[in-house]
């Protein structure tokens, strides 16, 4: 036997060893996992992860020890995901899978009771709402923190800007936060987003958790990664990939919002059920669209899941989650306020829809109180599709659907997007 067979016995021998300890190790995790959920502890505890890979790390020779770190943080990710997926196996939930990014999504009625059950909030932590959403859904959470502070800003899309960003960093501050603390959203998708963003800046990023209030954000916004602020007006200019930790959606909280905003968010599970889920677009034409709310939730949530999971940063098939956004910001922008993000969005969507399509697609917004014609001047909207972040020079990706459930991207240049927006504006007229 050579050296080199004698080193490959060695090998295949310690690895057989190590197979057998991951067992036992991961047999271990499951009773403490076990004993969490039996005395209502949290899963994770990064003081406990960082105090083993200190003691370990006195094992290894100091050459070896950038390679002992990498095998050691790809055991404790596989232990803490272990450990999320027994936690909740119970409950209902979705995992967003991307490696080392990878997070759950806890879909459960009463579940904000116990946000700590399910977030490391054992240390500082930045509470961030807005003063539309009740005061008591950011109390509950903060009174499950080690050390909360509340931060509440105006509602409204103009709380999304460079102002609130700098509010928000400046309470971290002046409170002493450090990389291991984290920011939590308690809102809509103006919170989320501009939440979101702050903790991806703040000392080059801290864990951030998103607690979606709305039907916008529970259905869309909260997943995904992408975070930002609005720029002299132009939504999203400003921005980030920052994936939550985790997101936690609670249905009950919807019992508070006002039918209009209710209705708003449900335009984006309208389309995504159009590009991808023929019998999702099915109950919003013929069910009792409040009776299956929580199925609406779920399967919206797995379109965009998957979508998210096989594009992250939209280099390609997420660009369908922009169907109907395109002329659906120019038509926010040129509103000023005046319509709602998912209220545009709805508009957006008739001008991209096949005819058969485009009539069917008219009586769900009617039936669910959206609006159904575009009122704003058409120069105002053009103008403000020009600054659409997904444009590429005078082109722009945008999706169009011929029938329920499926898609088609199309690469265009404005003239002929404007054109298209134009006939369809001819039509409706006639």
């Amino acid at each position: 036997m050579n050296k080199l067979e004698r080193a490959r016995k060695k090998i295949n021998s310690v690895d057989k060893e190590i197979a057998k300890l991951w067992v036992e190790r991961m047999e271990a995790v499951r009773e403490v996992s076990e004993y969490k959920r039996e005395n209502g502890l949290q899963v994770l505890d990064t003081s406990r992860e960082s105090e083993l890979m200190s003691r370990n790390l006195g094992y290894v020779p100091e050459e070896l020890r950038s390679y002992y770190t990498e095998f050691l943080n790809g055991t404790l990710e596989s232990s803490k995901r272990y450990q999320r997926e027994l936690s909740v196996k119970s409950e209902d939930s979705l995992t967003v899978n991307l490696g080392d990014r990878s997070y759950d999504i806890i879909i459960r009625r009463g579940s904000l009771a116990d946000a700590g059950k399910y977030m490391n909030l054992q240390r500082k932590v930045l509470v961030v709402t807005d003063d539309g959403v009740p005061a008591k859904y950011a109390e509950a959470v903060a009174s499950q923190c080690l050390d909360a502070s509340v931060v509440t800003l105006p509602q409204g899309e103009k709380t999304k800007c460079l102002e609130s960003f700098s509010v928000l960093l400046k309470a971290m501050l002046q409170r002493g936060f450090t990389r291991k603390d984290c920011v939590v959203a308690v809102g809509g998708g103006v919170i989320g987003d501009l939440a979101g963003f702050a903790a991806s800046a703040y000392m080059r990023g801290i864990d951030f958790y998103n607690i979606p209030t709305t039907t916008l954000s529970q259905i869309d916004s909260s997943i995904g990664g992408k975070v930002a602020i609005d720029l002299d007006g132009y939504k999203n200019t400003v921005g980030a990939f920052w994936q939550p930790k985790l997101v936690l959606i609670d249905p009950d909280t919807l019992s508070t919002l006002d039918r209009r905003q209710y209705a708003s968010g449900l335009a984006e599970a309208v389309k995504m059920s159009l590009t991808s889920d023929r019998e999702l677009f099915e109950i919003f034409e013929s069910k009792d669209i409040d009776g299956r709310l929580d199925e609406i939730i779920r399967r919206s949530l797995m379109i965009k899941k998957r979508v998210v999971e096989q594009d992250e940063r939209e280099s390609g098939l997420r660009k369908i989650l922009n169907f109907g956004h395109t002329i659906g910001h120019g038509i926010e922008t040129a509103e000023e306020g005046r319509l709602m993000h998912g209220e545009c969005v709805a508009l957006g969507m008739l001008p991209m829809c096949g005819v058969q399509v485009r009539g069917r697609l008219r009586a769900v917004l009617e039936k669910l109180g959206l609006p159904t014609a575009i009122t704003s001047p058409p120069d105002g909207i053009k103008a403000a599709m020009k600054h659409d972040k997904k444009s590429e020079q005078s082109r722009v990706t945008v999706v169009r659907v011929e029938e329920a459930g499926s898609f088609r991207l199309e690469v265009i240049d404005f003239d002929e997007l404007f054109k298209r927006l134009d006939e369809y504006l001819t039509e409706a007229e006639q």
